[in-house]
């Protein structure tokens, strides 16, 4: 998927998750305790994109339509399967970023721990910080680079916060690294969360990367 197509579906995944409050009840119901470790989500891209929806951003200076990006499912790399999602931007301008997102069902009215991982691939390792790893996982969907988080920040550690995400370095080895965050939410009024991974434009430099192996465990606390 591209630009051109992405615009078009992004009313589709708000109506495709307005449906999914009940699927998220049960399946989270009695999600306490022990159950907290079996994943809430989990994607390895084998039955390809599914519901899982696009987008990009770039600074002010640059118009979106200028920002060439693509982001599919591919056979090239994967951690364990046949397929991963390959998400390929242009560096031209030295800005952007370029994701996709996926609905992740809860129960209302609860506050959680979430444990979000990732599985991001790398052509080399390098000195260079040529990209950076995007995760986020919020009540809204992102819309520019602003509503991802800063550079070096991983909400770990930060306590309770309005959204949980990472942003960090790739190229730091050949080949897949993990990545993992944790986010302690406030109360939540919302029955969908949405989980985006992508990556920034740091060098100028055209990148591919791919993106596999992804899990959500969310526990009631």
């Amino acid at each position: 998927m591209n630009r051109r197509e992405a615009t078009a579906t992004r009313r589709g995944l708000l109506r495709k998750s307005a449906g999914l409050g009940a699927v998220g009840v049960a399946a989270l119901a009695g999600c306490s305790g022990s159950d907290g470790d079996e994943p809430a989500f989990e994607e390895r891209f084998e039955d390809g994109l599914g519901d899982w929806e696009t987008g990009a951003a770039i600074g002010p200076e640059v118009d979106i339509d200028d920002f060439d990006w693509e982001v599919d499912v591919s056979e090239t790399e994967a951690v364990a399967g046949e397929r991963s999602l390959r998400i390929w931007n242009q560096g031209d301008y030295d800005d952007g970023v370029t994701w996709a997102v996926h609905p992740v069902p809860i129960e209302s009215g609860e506050s959680y721990q979430i444990e979000v991982s990732g599985q991001f691939w790398s052509e080399s390792e390098s000195f260079n910080t040529i990209r950076h790893a995007l995760m986020r996982l919020a009540p809204e969907l992102p819309e520019t680079e602003e509503d991802f988080p800063q550079p070096g920040l991983n909400t770990t550690d930060l306590g309770e916060t309005p959204y949980g995400g990472l942003r960090d370095a790739l190229w730091l080895a050949d080949g897949w690294r993990e990545y993992a965050f944790e986010w302690t939410t406030p109360e939540l009024s919302t029955d969908t969360l949405y989980l985006a991974v992508g990556t920034a434009v740091i060098w100028e430099a055209d990148a591919t990367h791919y993106v596999d192996d992804l899990s959500v465990t969310v526990e009631p606390r």
